[in-house]
């Protein structure tokens, strides 16, 4: 499918494109292509090699990883999202599985001329050191996260974050089934059962995919977010700055690296 003017502005406003110099951009979008997929398309297997970074445009990608007849989801990304980018800079092999969940429209770049760029054009490569950096700093936050909490307080951020996402309302809608929220929090989907069992007990009212904060004070003194491991609560502490760019995989965020 060949690019559109609209899809030519829309790709230049992402903040790794913004930057980079008229020719940069030019030579890095002249081979590429966008390409629409079905729901539950396989987009990458891991172990294969990248050719292309993806640019999620419309619909949802599942990330997710494999082992010993295991899987889990590492990541669920929306519009508009860069992955893959660090198997691309460094001409590896995919890590991550990439699937459609439903019909996405992605453009691909070339690698090749994504790393070419990168060699020549100081901004863009500036670009591209602040997206992995932001992946890293999501990944130690995800880390942390998960060995220095429960199952219950992970969910309790969890929940706070989302309703931050949401726009601070009691009742929000999680974006994911259980079976997903699951994985991102690193729980089974019968550890994740207990955990919201538990959570009754401090006014955490589940509706199906509404879930209710009724007693929000008292969640967050189970909770105790912190800026140093929760991606809502920046250290200025508003709910917009740099920790908004960070990769936090638990919290489904924008963009995936690796």
């Amino acid at each position: 499918m060949p690019l559109r003017a609209h899809d030519l502005e829309q790709i230049r406003s992402l903040p790794l494109f913004a930057d980079a110099s008229d020719e940069t951009f030019g030579q890095l979008t002249a081979s590429a292509f966008l390409q629409r997929f079905r729901a539950g398309a396989t987009l990458l297997t891991e172990g294969d090699p990248v050719d292309f970074l993806y640019i999620l445009l419309d619909g949802i990608v599942e990330l997710s990883g494999t082992w010993n007849d295991k899987e889990t989801t590492l990541a669920v990304l929306r519009p508009v999202s860069t992955f893959i980018l660090a198997a691309v800079i460094l001409d590896a092999d995919a890590l991550m599985g990439a699937e459609t969940l439903e019909a996405s429209t992605i453009l691909m770049l070339p690698g090749e001329a994504l790393r070419r760029a990168a060699r020549t054009d100081p901004l863009f490569s500036m670009a591209v050191a602040q997206e992995l950096s932001g992946c890293y700093r999501g990944l130690v936050r995800t880390i942390k996260n998960q060995k220095l909490r429960g199952g219950a307080e992970r969910l309790a951020n969890y929940l706070l974050s989302q309703q931050a996402h949401q726009g601070g309302r009691e009742t929000f809608t999680l974006p994911h089934e259980k079976r997903v929220l699951a994985a991102l929090l690193g729980m089974t989907p019968e550890n994740l059962s207990r955990a919201f069992a538990n959570l009754s007990d401090y006014g955490v009212v589940v509706n199906g995919p509404a879930v209710t904060l009724g007693r929000p004070g008292l969640i967050r003194r189970l909770a105790k977010p912190s800026p140093l491991i929760d991606n809502h609560m920046p250290l200025d502490g508003t709910v917009v700055g740099k920790a908004e760019r960070e990769l936090w995989p638990t919290a489904q965020l924008m963009r995936a690296r690796g």
